[in-house]
């Protein structure tokens, strides 16, 4: 019930910011609440993959633990009530419930990942050259970025934190936008299909919080921009 209520609540926005019914959401005001997450940690010890894992987490196709470890070319899964916090690399991510992320390799770099469903908190290491998410109806080319994206049939949602990012519709990649964010300024919904009066449109800011972000980067020994000014140009994509 709980999902179904959510889903109501973006396909209402979604179809009133299409039709410009909605013009401007204060992003500060619509971030969720902290949940508990306990304090922020430091640097994940090498050789581990994963931070934290409630419920059913699959890595691979087998059964995960806390000793599994999750490499750039790995398949993770998760259930229903299920969700785990994991590190590969200088990348960090927070995959919700009902969702699977398919990373690809180059080296021992993630080179792209597939949202195949649900939803990815991710922050990235910085990056020579980029890296692209692929979701049901978007691709989105990322470097040293945080970004939350929900992959659902109907619509992706793509909350770019902080840094830049490169979002092109799959329907028509001609339809794009390069977007530079400091804190959630810019998050979008990416539809399928241009009859949906435009492929790209203004979202707010939901399900995701700062907290998450400050611990994932603390996984890999970084802090978020919050507070220092945000990302300095020429950072990120």
């Amino acid at each position: 019930m709980k999902n179904n209520k959510k889903g109501n609540r973006r396909d209402f926005l979604v179809t009133a910011l299409s039709l410009g019914l909605v013009t401007g959401i204060n992003a500060a005001g619509l971030i969720q609440p902290v949940h508990a997450l306990g304090s922020v940690p430091g640097r994940l010890s090498k050789g581990q993959s994963i931070y934290k894992l409630s419920g059913q987490v699959t890595v691979d196709g087998q059964p995960a633990t806390i000793k599994t470890q999750i490499g750039p070319d790995s398949v993770v899964k998760t259930g229903g009530d299920s969700e785990v916090i994991f590190v590969v690399g200088a990348d960090a991510f927070v995959l919700r419930s009902d969702s699977e992320v398919e990373f690809s390799a180059s080296g021992l770099l993630i080179r792209g990942m597939r949202i195949v469903s649900g939803a990815l908190l991710s922050v990235f290491g910085k990056r020579e050259s980029t890296t692209q998410i692929v979701t049901t109806t978007a691709t989105i080319g990322i470097r040293g970025t945080g970004i939350y994206v929900d992959s659902q049939p109907d619509k992706t949602y793509a909350c770019t934190c902080y840094g830049r990012t490169h979002i092109a519709a799959n329907a028509n990649p001609n339809v794009s936008r390069e977007i530079t964010t400091h804190y959630h300024e810019s998050p979008v919904y990416i539809l399928p299909s241009a009859s949906q009066q435009k492929l790209i449109v203004p979202a707010p800011v939901v399900d995701h919080t700062d907290s998450e972000l400050n611990l994932i980067e603390a996984l890999v020994g970084r802090k978020t921009p919050f507070g220092s000014g945000g990302y300095k140009k020429g950072d990120g994509y």
